[in-house]
């Protein structure tokens, strides 16, 4: 505790503004919270109406040394729901990361209401701290309407129910795991069980290609926009660690820096993020310190729900000590 201690005393100056510190009292001591399910995650993912489509929002630590991207991509688009009428659901949302969140401080978001249309509505939000926009988000909500329809087929593999998670593997591994990583070793409100294990364990070049299963933890609500901002949330892992497959034997004896720079992500269907569902994630490009990866989630009976598409840092930083 000694850290919170030093930081949350640096906040007592005489000038300090009683309020503001508070506030970020508040978000340090949040971000520290282990969180165990997704009723919880949803407590620290909620926002704060400040003003006319102004909405500020905490922050938690997932074991990083900035705010997870996850997050901020479920926040903001939380953000764009409460301006939109709730007979409008989004059908994609296109995002950049500008800056890396600061843990020990609120994010502002900030709603742009750019268009409300006969069918669609368009929303942009800004994700500000510090004064400087860190995150921007461009979402579209359609209303319910009737079309063409077709998907692709799920892959035959194993289902999740024999599977470990993938804290189950890395707790079972701790002793092989880099001391930098064991900080991830906590209690999460999304399991993941990965199909092959030697993706998350092993050091050997592989495939970029790589199967999870994941789903909230205990039991939501029947609320379609609460699945949403929760799969947004999900979305952020397992991306850019399927890029850096093919280079692991490189990537141990590196330093290496993994960043997402930009998040796509497309709903299709509906679905139940409180029950199992397949996360297919390939990478077909990597070059110039970028990966490319992209993501198709399925239902456990092969129903399409989702499509992302992310592209992020992935720079060898030296070699390691």
């Amino acid at each position: 505790m000694g850290i919170l201690v030093i930081r949350l005393e640096a906040m007592q100056g005489e000038n300090a503004d009683p309020t503001i510190v508070y506030v970020c009292q508040q978000t340090i001591l949040a971000s520290m919270r282990i969180l165990k399910d997704s009723h919880e995650l949803l407590k620290v993912l909620d926002l704060e109406l400040i003003d006319t489509n102004l909405y500020r929002g905490g922050n938690h630590d997932i074991g990083a040394h900035h705010v997870f991207g996850g997050q901020v991509l479920s926040q903001a688009l939380h953000a764009a729901m409460m301006s939109v009428s709730e007979d409008r659901f989004v059908h994609s949302m296109h995002a950049y990361f500008v800056l890396p969140g600061d843990l020990q401080h609120p994010i502002i978001y900030n709603i742009d209401q750019v268009r409300d249309g006969g069918s669609f509505t368009t929303r942009r939000v800004r994700a500000i701290q510090h004064g400087k926009d860190i995150f921007i988000l461009a979402a579209s909500f359609q209303l319910k309407q009737e079309g063409f329809d077709h998907q692709i087929e799920m892959p035959e593999i194993p289902g999740p129910e024999k599977l470990y998670s993938d804290q189950d593997l890395l707790e079972k591994y701790a002793d092989l795991i880099p001391v930098a990583y064991r900080r991830y070793l906590r209690p999460r409100p999304i399991e993941f069980r990965p199909v092959d294990p030697s993706n998350f364990l092993g050091n050997k070049d592989q495939e970029p290609l790589r199967y999870v299963w994941f789903k909230a933890k205990g039991k939501l609500s029947q609320d379609v926009r609460v699945h949403q901002r929760l799969l947004a949330y999900a979305s952020d892992y397992n991306l850019l660690t399927t890029a850096l497959q093919p280079h692991q034997e490189e990537a141990v004896q590196h330093k290496v820096q993994l960043a997402s720079i930009d998040h796509a992500m497309w709903f299709h269907r509906d679905f139940a993020v409180d029950h199992w569902l397949l996360y297919m994630v390939d990478s077909p490009s990597a070059g110039n310190a970028r990966g490319f990866t992209r993501g198709s989630i399925f239902t456990e009976d092969g129903i399409l729900v989702a499509s992302v598409v992310q592209e992020g840092l992935l720079r060898k930083k030296g070699k390691r000590d």
